[in-house]
């Protein structure tokens, strides 16, 4: 792959286990900042792919062979020494159990709790974004009729839905209000969390967790609300690397043609992969996916998928 001379290309693996933890290590001694913990990973030679180097950097340095691993997240840090892009991957399966051949100490950690310290300062936004699930359901309560929805709603948080936006933006205010509430009541027991878009006084009248933005909102906003967690609906490379100045996450949109917008120009899983790639926040997928299609989106490398309809059906 080409090279900026002043960037040094890095690949990061984020080894995920089924519980949700994540491999961190301690860089060794030796090297700048050592005894801090980051990603497992190394600088990517000459010639190399981004795929090679990881596959070759984590034989290295952990004795395992990749199965499964699949783009994610890119992020460009300048520490005192270098400026570096760090090119994610979340490496799902590997052959060989994990240990040390450079010297370092390792640990799987909860990305909500990490017990580790001292962090690199780039794993800190890392961390976060890793606890973002792999689906994002969008309310479509005015439609199937509140009760039914909060019916449809209780069979998706059983069946794993960790994150809901409100969005049912054409229903009265207090209406809208109420159903945040419901929403947020019943999502608390699962630890769901709980974005409203567009509002952040109804956000904060509901005790949600966060806000999600669409397009113009977003495009409209200069500086970052006080909230622990602000989400964007993007359609063009524009809009994402906006999203990427204030936004935890992003949307995406449409990938594929969907039965709201018939006739609209989709993105296409191609377009869609080279969006992401360039995205330092996690990406979902929208528009004409649903629960099969998470590992489909992750191979394009999004953090997962976003669903209207398809997530209460």
């Amino acid at each position: 792959m080409s090279q900026d001379p002043e960037i040094v290309e890095v690949v990061a693996a984020v080894l995920t286990r089924k519980t949700g933890e994540v491999m961190l290590a301690s860089r060794p001694a030796g090297k700048v900042y050592a005894g801090y913990w980051e990603f497992p990973g190394g600088k990517v030679e000459a010639g190399e792919t981004l795929e090679h180097a990881l596959y070759r950097e984590l034989k290295e340095e952990l004795g395992i062979e990749v199965v499964r691993a699949t783009r994610w997240i890119t992020n460009i840090f300048t520490y005192p020494h270098a400026t570096v892009r760090l090119n994610f991957f979340r490496v799902w399966d590997w052959q060989g159990a994990p240990h040390p051949h450079e010297g370092q100490t390792f640990a799987w950690d909860d990305p909500a709790h990490h017990s580790v310290e001292p962090l690199l300062p780039a794993n800190f936004p890392i961390l976060k974004a890793l606890q973002l699930p792999p689906v994002y359901g969008i309310t479509h309560a005015k439609a199937l009729g509140r009760e039914a929805f909060l019916h449809r709603l209780d069979a998706a948080l059983e069946k794993g839905l960790r994150l809901i936006q409100i969005r049912d933006k054409d229903m009265p205010e207090a209406e809208r209000l109420e159903l945040a509430r419901l929403t947020i009541q019943r999502a608390k027991p699962y630890q769901a969390r709980v974005l409203v878009n567009g509002s952040l006084e109804l956000a904060r009248a509901a005790g949600a967790d966060g806000v999600h933005l669409d397009s113009s909102a977003l495009m409209n906003l200069q500086a970052r609300p006080d909230i622990e967690w602000l989400g964007a609906s993007c359609h063009n490379a524009e809009e994402l690397a906006h999203a990427a100045e204030l936004a935890d996450f992003a949307m995406l949109s449409p990938v594929l043609p969907t039965q709201s917008h018939p006739g609209e120009p989709a993105l296409g899983w191609g377009v869609f992969a080279r969006l992401a790639a360039q995205s330092p926040i996690p990406v979902y997928a929208l528009g004409g996916v649903n629960w099969p299609d998470v590992e489909m989106a992750r191979s394009h490398g999004a953090h997962g998928i976003a669903m209207l309809r398809g997530a209460w059906t």
